[in-house]
């Protein structure tokens, strides 16, 4: 109910034809930048921070530009970059514009490469100099390197003092330009590699730089930059020599799709993005590899090429649950199936009364577990209703039947997100009562003190919405009772891979669990926790545990629930409430294919993560004090 920042998108496109081509078939030379904005918008849920867009020119004169960039914050990022774009063009005759051969020589963003990308901040640095893509500039076409990507690295100390010891000086402490410095000094490499081949070929002049040019190997390149990084990702680069990559994490924990055909080879974050802009059937599209990267050379040749061994098998589930589109095929199947499982704890949660229980939705990316809820009631109340004619000792009259058969579940629109919370209200009292007011309920939907209402969400993290507005708005219904459910089971630990999760007190089940604690006289159970983790941080990371999980042991998932129940119950609050999470194995069950779950089981996919929830419970305790 409160939104996540999180995970960025990406977007690329190579162009395998002259701009001709697709100016003739396409009625436009822009055929590839229509597309990339078009990628770009159809995720736009992934990060609304800023956005940023890159273009290669090739076979251009020295002296001219090459690689173009726009980049942009704010919500309004995207229209604001390809409004600069477009704003260029806009004073050129149509004749003029539909010429490909003077696009090609004279306007920016005509080119034959196109990446874009969408941020959503993780680490809470703003600004410009943050918003992706990054770029490093040389008089070597080859050695000019445009990066974006989606990831957190968390190992970026480390990597960071490696740099140093080979006498590196970077100018900012940030994963994304240390990437960019560390990939450049070995593409640095790799030009020269190819110059002194040249050299022993007799080559001189241009020649060396058309040698190079045609002889760059990003794989090489990530070989010698990527091993040493800890943390979730999907690379992005293009070079000013024509090169383009994407690369994802060996453990798989962030997504990435493709499709190539003869006119073009494309890369977005998520499968309906490809299948929308593209009009594509789904199975035409392919997943990224964990560990591989997707290579396009100078002349257009793609090939898959392993840059490191797999490492785990821990696609993101919460990316499954909350992030990508829904549109996605398997991932509708996956929500809605995750709602159709809550069906025994919701049945339990309202002593088994269907006739007398409204089903709704907040929010709306909920929605699509609301359906699979909706439809596993309704199979239960099927059930039922075939029990009940067949309990009948006579041949039922059509009254009868009809009163078994109109049974229905019944569902309504409860709350409706109503305005949004404006910023410039900082005085804490009136920020409060604003927020209550963030959703409007449609009265009238229940009847008072007869029915129960059943509301699905998502996912449950800090619980600061259902506090400050959810429940007390449904509260004046005057349900009999209120239960909240999470087709997500109970968030206990950080997300150290790309998600704006990272301090262990933000979650209301962690919250819960240390009252729980503390009430019942247990701290000496903090204490050993918090003296547990700081000896794990002193091993290898390869060697440590989570020692966080053991906080959670003494306590059921029930009793926690309750706990959560009595922290988030707005004062005056009438009505009884109870929360209802999926279970992991309903989670497994739904998602069988996506084990990334350390957001729920404290199961780190890499050390890194292991080591960085440690220290959050540290920095916790020692806030305490």
């Amino acid at each position: 109910m409160e939104p996540l920042k999180h995970e960025c998108g990406v977007a690329m496109i190579r162009l395998l034809k002259p701009l001709e081509y697709y100016q003739e078939k396409y009625g436009t030379w822009m055929f590839a930048l229509n597309k990339l904005y078009l990628m770009m918008e159809k995720q736009h849920n992934r990060g609304q921070e800023g956005a940023g867009m890159a273009c290669v020119k090739f076979d251009g004169m020295p002296g001219t530009e090459y690689i173009f960039r726009e980049r942009a914050e704010g919500k309004d990022a995207i229209t604001e970059i390809f409004g600069r774009v477009q704003k260029e063009y806009a004073r050129l005759s149509p004749e003029l514009l539909a010429d490909a051969e003077f696009a090609k020589n004279h306007l920016p963003f005509a080119g034959q490469l196109y990446m874009g990308h969408l941020r959503y901040s993780t680490t809470g640095k703003k600004g410009l100099a943050y918003v992706h893509p990054f770029l490093r500039r040389n008089n070597w076409q080859a050695k000019n390197l445009c990066i974006c990507g989606n990831f957190n690295m968390t190992n970026i100390d480390e990597i960071f003092q490696q740099m140093l010891a080979q006498g590196m000086f970077p100018r900012i402490y940030s994963d994304g330009y240390t990437l960019l410095e560390l990939m450049g000094h070995r593409l640095d490499r790799e030009a020269e590699r190819n110059f002194v081949d040249a050299k022993k070929f007799g080559l001189e002049g241009m020649d060396i730089t058309s040698y190079i040019d045609n002889h760059m190997d990003m794989a090489n390149v990530l070989r010698t930059t990527m091993p040493n990084f800890d943390g979730g990702y999907v690379m992005c680069g293009l070079t000013g020599s024509g090169e383009m990559f994407s690369m994802r994490d060996p453990w798989g924990i962030r997504p990435a799709f493709y499709y190539q055909n003869d006119e073009f080879v494309a890369v977005a974050s998520e499968r309906p993005v490809l299948q929308t802009t593209f009009d594509l059937e789904c199975d035409d599209i392919k997943e990224l590899q964990p560990g591989n990267a997707l290579l396009v050379n100078r002349s257009g040749e793609m090939r898959m090429e392993r840059i490191l061994e797999q490492r785990g098998d821990s696609a993101c589930s919460f990316e499954r649950i909350y992030f990508s589109r829904g549109s996605d095929r398997d991932i509708y199947r996956e929500r809605k199936r995750l709602g159709e499982l809550l069906v025994p704890q919701v049945l339990n949660a309202v002593d088994g009364d269907i006739n007398h229980t409204v089903f709704s939705f907040i929010p709306n990316t909920a929605e699509v577990a609301y359906y699979g809820l909706l439809s596993g009631f309704k199979k239960c109340l099927n059930r039922q209703k075939v029990q009940q004619i067949q309990q009948l000792d006579h041949e039922p009259t059509d009254e009868e039947l009809h009163a078994i058969l109109d049974t229905y579940v019944r569902s309504e629109k409860v709350a409706i997100k109503d305005i949004k919370l404006r910023t410039f209200i900082t005085e804490g009292n009136s920020r409060n009562d604003l927020a209550s007011h963030v959703y409007d309920i449609t009265y009238g939907c229940i009847e008072p003190g007869v029915d129960n209402l059943v509301v699905i969400d998502d996912s449950i993290v800090r619980g600061t919405t259902l506090k400050e507005s959810i429940l007390r708005i449904l509260d004046r219904l005057h349900p009999k009772k209120i239960v909240v459910v999470s087709s997500a089971p109970q968030i206990r630990y950080p997300d150290y891979y790309g998600i704006d999760m990272p301090r262990l007190e933000e979650f209301c089940v962690f919250r819960a669990t240390i009252e729980l604690i503390r009430e019942r006289g247990m701290n000496d159970l903090l204490q050993r926790v918090y003296e547990a983790c700081k000896l794990e941080l002193l091993k290898p990371k390869s060697m440590m545990r989570n020692c966080v999980r053991d906080i959670y042991k003494p306590f059921t998932a029930e009793e926690i629930n309750r706990k959560v129940v009595d922290m988030l119950r707005p004062e005056g609050l009438k009505t009884p409430v109870e929360l209802v999470f999926q279970s992991i194995d309903g989670l497994h069950e739904a998602i069988p294919d996506h084990h990334g779950d350390w957001y729920f089981t404290g199961k780190y996919p890499t050390p890194g993560g292991t080591k960085l929830c440690n220290q959050a419970f540290v920095n916790f305790i020692d806030r305490q004090k």
